[in-house]
């Protein structure tokens, strides 16, 4: 079951699913039946943008280009997100997706994560790699 939140104040579709990361955002309304103009159905769209030039590796400029993009809706539902609840007058931290421990495939860079890929720098005719930021805004946020 998702609740999700309306697109605009006047607007009946609700966004269940909105996944930066993978590029997806999944909404739903209710629109008149066909068969029965009296009854209402639950339309649900998916939204799928696939990024062009998106990487294998994005922390990696030279990696090869990305062919092949998987997207399953029990991923891109799963909330991580620890919250916590009141039990038997004890708070709890709980999350309400399983299998978070696995890493998200990311198509794109996810503007709340610090990505970095090594540079060579000369220093004192030393050439040392060091990270530089893909995304300086994640990685030097106060």
């Amino acid at each position: 079951v998702l609740a999700g939140y309306p697109v605009s104040p006047k607007d009946e579709e609700y966004v269940l699913v909105n996944n930066k990361c993978q590029c997806v955002t999944v909404t739903s309304k209710f629109v008149p039946s066909e068969e029965n103009p009296d009854e209402e159905i639950l339309v649900r769209n998916i939204r799928i943008m696939v990024p062009l030039k998106a990487r294998e590796n994005i922390s990696d400029p030279l990696s090869p280009l990305r062919t092949t993009f998987r997207y399953r809706m029990s991923d891109l539902c799963k909330n991580c997100e620890p919250m916590e609840i009141e039990l038997g007058g004890e708070i709890h931290q709980v999350q309400q997706g399983n299998s978070c421990e696995e890493p998200q495939t990311c198509y794109t860079y996810n503007r709340n994560e610090c990505y970095t890929s090594p540079v060579p720098l000369l220093y004192h005719g030393e050439v040392r790699h060091v990270p530089a930021a893909l995304t300086p805004d994640s990685c030097f946020a106060q």
